[in-house]
């Protein structure tokens, strides 16, 4: 009769009532607003490039990584281990992933950077499910031998390479790019057209569809194959109720340390691949340094998205999308984007009156009217603010997300094996 339980994934644990779930059609209502509130943006500031195919590509590059990171802390936090290693694993996943690229091309590099990555999770996993380490305590450890070691082998492999030196690989073999005949042409051509919303939605199908690296494919179908595999098999049920309750679910014959060491090592392949992806498709180099604290801001877009992949990609996107500010439009498409962000917080105003949240109310509107009193004042934000954008939505994003947040209830627990008989 236990192990039955254990077995169907229609008896996964609830998530808290009072909460009441969007379908899918609300969903695809909301984002249609949000791009038509984009649209009205870019006509009123006439700054195209927010929306432009370029944009949305690069943004679509530059969230690969965070994702990836975001989902192995997902899998190792859904199993009970809180993952602070995951900029060290990100690190192990750009060296091993380059280290074997230069060398044998750039698939073997991404064979090799998974398991550099599942190695840092392994250690992790030994640290802290074996040996009872305090979580936060074993990943910041990782963090930084991570540092130390790709350093030291980089001394004698990269160092003695033609064209790589102590901090910097010779360059890795392109993978290969996809691009949809007609369709990404078609795309393209609207989105010149600059059409309110129809310009707008042909530049964001126009990213996904323009000179799309085979690896962003694959690290864009990781994401509902792990909702599938979580959420949809009783591998991943008993996975998921290791990290709600390890002492019940070892009383039904759960082996709860088996599941996870499977969590947390799965947690650092996804990380190694976001690391290689940095290496061979976001650069074709490894440079020290280049992970640029991705692994934390995939934890802050794994806590956006409340522990779920979806949300996780919802989070990952914000991010990517306010990094790639850097690299097109700069100060421009920002302060078209103050404009963008004080209507939200009208909108957000109107809202909480409707809850009858005064305080929330007077908070969101004060803010709004900042941006918008700063937005009139200048033409063009500071650089040196384009350069923080991707820091600074990460905080507000997990302030105004920290009301809803719902982890695993035994994230981060210590357990022993044997407290469930």
């Amino acid at each position: 009769m236990s192990t039955a339980v254990l077995t169907k994934p229609a008896s996964a644990p609830r998530e808290p009532a009072g909460r009441r779930k969007l379908t899918l059609a609300q969903w695809m209502l909301v984002i249609a607003g949000v791009l038509a509130l984009f649209s009205l943006v870019r006509v009123i500031t006439d700054a195209h490039g927010i929306t432009s195919t370029g944009q949305v590509s690069t943004a679509l590059r530059l969230a690969v990584p965070i994702g990836m990171a975001g989902l192995g802390g997902l899998w190792a936090e859904r199993a009970g281990v809180i993952n602070i290693g995951l900029e060290g694993m990100l690190i192990l996943g750009t060296w091993f992933g380059a280290w074997a690229g230069v060398q044998w091309g750039p698939w073997t590099g991404v064979v090799f950077g998974i398991v550099g990555g599942m190695l840092g999770g392994l250690i992790h996993a030994i640290a802290t499910v074996s040996f009872g380490v305090n979580h936060i305590v074993s990943g910041v450890a990782i963090n930084i031998l991570a540092v130390g070691v790709t350093r030291y082998l980089s001394s004698f492999t990269f160092a003695e390479m033609s064209g790589g030196t102590v901090k910097q690989s010779p360059p890795i073999e392109d993978i290969a790019s996809i691009t949809v005949p007609g369709l990404s042409d078609w795309m393209n051509t609207l989105n010149d057209k600059h059409w309110f919303f129809v310009s707008d939605l042909a530049g964001f199908l126009g990213g996904l569809v323009t000179n799309l690296s085979l690896l962003t494919v694959v690290a864009l179908a990781m994401v509902p194959l792990s909702w599938w595999v979580l959420w949809r098999t009783s591998f991943g049920l008993r996975l998921r109720s290791c990290g709600e309750n390890p002492t019940a679910a070892e009383s039904l014959g759960v082996n709860v340390y088996k599941y996870k060491y499977l969590a947390v090592i799965i947690s650092g392949g996804f990380a190694g691949l976001g690391g290689v992806f940095l290496a061979e498709v976001a650069s074709n180099i490894y440079q020290e340094g280049q992970t640029g604290g991705r692994g934390y801001i995939g934890l802050a877009a794994m806590i956006f998205g409340n522990w779920m992949p979806g949300g996780m990609a919802m989070g990952a996107g914000l991010f990517g999308y306010a990094d790639s500010l850097n690299l097109r439009g700069g100060g421009t498409n920002v302060h078209a984007l103050l404009l963008f962000l004080a209507i939200l917080l009208a909108v957000a105003v109107v809202w909480e009156l409707y809850r009858r949240k005064y305080l929330t109310a007077l908070i969101a509107g004060v803010a709004g009217l900042g941006l918008f009193g700063y937005y009139l004042a200048v033409d063009e934000v500071p650089s040196q603010f384009v350069s923080a954008a991707p820091y600074v939505a990460t905080l507000l994003v997990l302030a105004l997300s920290a009301q809803r947040l719902r982890m695993p209830k035994a994230n981060g627990r210590s357990y022993r094996k044997g407290e469930g008989k």
